[in-house]
């Protein structure tokens, strides 16, 4: 039972990835029909806000301190960061321990221009244009942004560590009434999940509960008839677009000190991500959350050990091969609208 709960939490920690970053396509999908595979360089330059305000916060200067020696005995130099000289050790040290939190805050408007430049200055020349050339160029897209990425920061992963009050583990065992320490969970990863719930529902809200929201769902639905009411729901869409792309860079942020960041993360999640999409039914918002899911408690099941000695390498290709019996079962995905992908 103890292994079987492990297994469970580390798929949604899992689902929580793919969860958000195929949220982030449906709604790029519903609202303007477009399908994105730049989806995914938008988590990974989500992950490097982080990195670069880690870099930033840590920018420090040389001093030389007559208190302590070098190993020749000279006096040593010490590199003392800009923050910590101008806010004290104790609130500029703890702004670069939680680097990673706060980097929530400057990736919000790193990501929101970033989804309106590529939304106003490439995607909008495409809504019209077949779902090849959609693919096409977006996946040209996410090249360009990952060999700049690669370019500024290097091939290298580059750890992004989680606070030190948030490094430990919790003991599940315990509070389930197993033995100590018979399911162990690293605090950040159950952050995440919570962090991804959390993003979830206030998309889900915003859209359900909002004015915004309402027109835009109502666009979704028949564009042109909000259209005739007077209604700009281009400028909406454009906002959704932006929307999404926040969503994607901040599944990026938390997801830093789970996987040092590297150029090529966007990539290794966007297949998955699709994949996703397509199970939960393409356009359908609670069908890529609960699809997400989904997968990731299966993949993470496929992962344990008693399966892999039975079927070796089904962890690789579970997520497809549900994919195969789902589509070839039911073309629009477990939550599709009527029509969609069955033509």
């Amino acid at each position: 039972m103890d292994a079987i709960i492990l297994q469970i939490l580390n798929g949604l920690d899992k689902g929580s990835a793919y969860a958000l970053i195929a949220l982030g396509l449906t709604l790029i999908f519903g609202t303007l029909g477009v399908v994105n595979f730049a989806h995914g360089a938008l988590f990974m330059l989500g992950a490097f806000c982080a990195v670069t305000l880690n870099a930033l916060l840590k920018t420090s200067y040389e001093t030389i301190d007559p208190n302590k020696l070098d190993f020749l005995g000279n006096p040593a130099k010490v590199e003392t960061p800009y923050i910590v000289d101008w806010f004290g050790p104790e609130f500029g040290g703890a702004m670069i321990e939680w680097s990673v939190p706060l980097a929530i805050l400057f990736a919000i408007p790193v990501m929101v221009l970033v989804g309106l430049v590529m939304e106003r200055g490439l995607i909008k020349y495409f809504y019209s244009r077949p779902h090849a050339d959609q693919i096409l160029v977006t996946f040209g897209l996410a090249i360009v942004l990952q060999e700049i990425v690669k370019g500024f920061y290097g091939a290298n992963p580059i750890p992004t560590p989680a606070p030190d009050a948030l490094t430990g583990s919790f003991d599940f065992g315990v509070l389930l009434g197993f033995d100590p320490g018979s399911i162990i969970y690293p605090y950040w990863r159950l952050i995440y999940f919570l962090f991804a719930a959390i993003m979830i529902g206030g998309v889900f809200a915003f859209l359900r509960y909002t004015t915004f929201g309402m027109v835009v769902r109502a666009g979704m639905a028949d564009r042109e008839t909000v259209g005739i009411l007077g209604i700009n729901i281009d400028r909406r869409f454009t906002i959704m677009f932006a929307i999404a792309a926040c969503v994607a860079g901040l599944a990026g942020v938390m997801y830093t000190p789970i996987n040092s960041p590297n150029y090529h993360m966007g990539m290794d999640f966007l297949v998955l991500s699709f994949v996703v999409v397509v199970v939960g039914g393409m356009g359908s918002l609670p069908g890529a959350v609960a699809a997400g899911f989904l997968l990731g408690v299966l993949e993470s099941f496929a992962s344990m050990g008693v399966v892999l000695n039975v079927l070796p390498g089904i962890n690789q290709i579970i997520i497809y091969l549900v994919a195969i019996i789902i589509l070839l079962t039911r073309p629009r995905g477990l939550m599709g609208r009527k029509g969609v992908m069955e033509e």
